[in-house]
């Protein structure tokens, strides 16, 4: 049996908002997954460095601050350095429709908007997360 899925969910910036990150770490716990949440103000370069340290699987970004379009690439670009690349980086918050594209093209795997159900959330990790492990 392959082992549990492991999720670090983080708020990177100067955004103090996390009750949808704890929701969403929640749901994830919930449906059997490992959840680590990192709190509060993390710089990308921390979110990277709990991430190996944690041996995640995926990353799920929570940015309700507008600085979406920075943290995001910063952290991808961080992962690729540290040879991390395979851990999927997946996230959401107040991002607008426009923003989505430009984003998955930058190599988030999933972006997710206020009001997406827990569920797609949950599939989303499984599938995307899951090849890590073998699930």
């Amino acid at each position: 049996m392959a082992r549990p899925i492991r999720i670090l969910v983080a708020k990177a910036g100067l955004d103090g908002h996390d009750r949808g990150a704890k929701v969403i770490a929640r749901a994830l716990r919930d449906a059997g997954f490992e959840v680590i949440y990192t709190g509060l103000h993390q710089t990308p370069e921390q979110v990277v460095e709990a991430a190996i340290q944690e041996d995640v699987d995926g990353i799920g970004l929570s940015v309700l601050s507008g600085a979406h379009m920075t943290l995001f690439p910063r952290i991808k670009e961080l992962l690729v350095g540290e040879g991390a690349s395979d851990i999927v980086l997946f996230g959401g918050g107040t991002i607008p429709n426009e923003d989505v594209k430009p984003l998955l093209a930058a190599g988030v795997a999933g972006v997710f908007t206020p009001g997406t159900p827990m569920a797609t959330i949950v599939d989303f990790v499984r599938r995307e997360c899951g090849k890590r492990v073998g699930a």
